[in-house]
């Protein structure tokens, strides 16, 4: 099943802090803790590079993908089993998967490092880098904190999961910003496909491959909206609200359709091939909103919302 390995204090912590949250702090730390989930993230990336500056949410994707590939990979090796699977005293709070089974470690992953602290720092640390602002930074630090406290409140990471999480989020970030210096796609493309694509080869868990789906999806994508659609950064308001609306529309609707030709069975067999179609699915979604979606944008800049008369 996997790896069981930490330190007494981290049970102890872990145990002090759920016997000691209480109904308000259980409910925080889910909450704080939805705000390092994929979904959060997903929606995170559509803001910068639909209401913030488009280049900027490019390089932000990149940071976020690189972290969101190389967790798994790590957690694949490691197999390092979460707190609450391996010790009765600990409750898990909030599963990763809400509609898988808890011990089920396809669909619930592993545990060292936590992908929602690598996340996090990629996105809200790959933000700060971009706004430059002192209070950005503030911002970042305190949720990042926060981010990690929770994951441990709700019993799947130890707080050493979550340490490893920052330090590989920072090295995303790190890795991001040399690739910025590749000027030219294909080489970027390649770079990108030597550090991610080899954890095919032994990562079991869905998450690697949301992940490698996305990436996919942009070194394909990121080219052909720079030279079939171009879209430009937008500071109207109501522009603003139409196309993340219609993005997030586009991203639910297709990753329902897009699962309809197959058996809930065979989505959670945790083969390759049904691995291989999770990739797929997720490439398909993003190719779609990024790629397709932005050529209706000249389209919301005619909306105004205003006084007749």
């Amino acid at each position: 099943m996997g790896n069981v390995f930490y330190f007494d204090w981290e049970v102890s912590l872990i145990q002090w802090l759920q016997a000691n949250m209480g109904p308000v702090g259980e409910a925080m730390a889910k909450g704080i803790s939805f705000i390092g989930s994929d979904t959060v993230m997903v929606l995170m990336v559509m803001v910068i590079l639909f209401c913030y500056k488009k280049e900027a949410g490019k390089r932000c994707a990149y940071i976020i993908a690189l972290g969101g590939l190389w967790f798994p990979m790590i957690k694949n090796i490691v197999l390092r089993i979460r707190p609450y699977m391996a010790h009765e005293g600990i409750k898990v709070l909030q599963k990763v998967d809400a509609d898988a089974d808890a011990m089920d470690i396809v669909s619930q992953g592993y545990s060292f490092p936590s992908g929602h602290c690598v996340t996090s720092v990629a996105i809200y640390g790959g933000l700060a880098r971009e706004v430059k602002k002192r209070w950005m930074w503030t911002v970042t630090i305190i949720l990042v904190l926060l981010i990690g406290i929770s994951r441990i409140a709700v019993g799947v990471h130890y707080p050493t999961d979550v340490l490893a999480g920052w330090a590989v989020g920072l090295a995303a970030i790190g890795f991001g910003i040399l690739l910025e210096k590749v000027k030219k796609d294909w080489v970027r493309s390649l770079i990108l496909a030597a550090v991610t694509v080899p954890g095919i080869f032994w990562c079991t868990t869905n998450d690697y491959f949301t992940f490698l789906g996305l990436m996919i999806a942009m070194v394909f994508t990121f080219p052909f909206e720079k030279r079939k659609v171009n879209f430009q950064d937008t500071r109207n308001p109501v522009a603003m609200i139409l196309r993340l609306a219609g993005a997030m529309a586009i991203y639910v609707v297709l990753n329902t359709v897009l699962k309809l030709p197959f058996s809930k069975k065979f989505l959670e067999n945790g083969t390759l091939v049904s691995h291989l179609v999770r990739s797929a699915r997720y490439a398909i979604i993003l190719f779609a909103v990024i790629g397709i979606y932005p050529m209706c944008f000249p389209l919301f800049e005619k909306v105004k919302i205003g006084k007749k008369g």
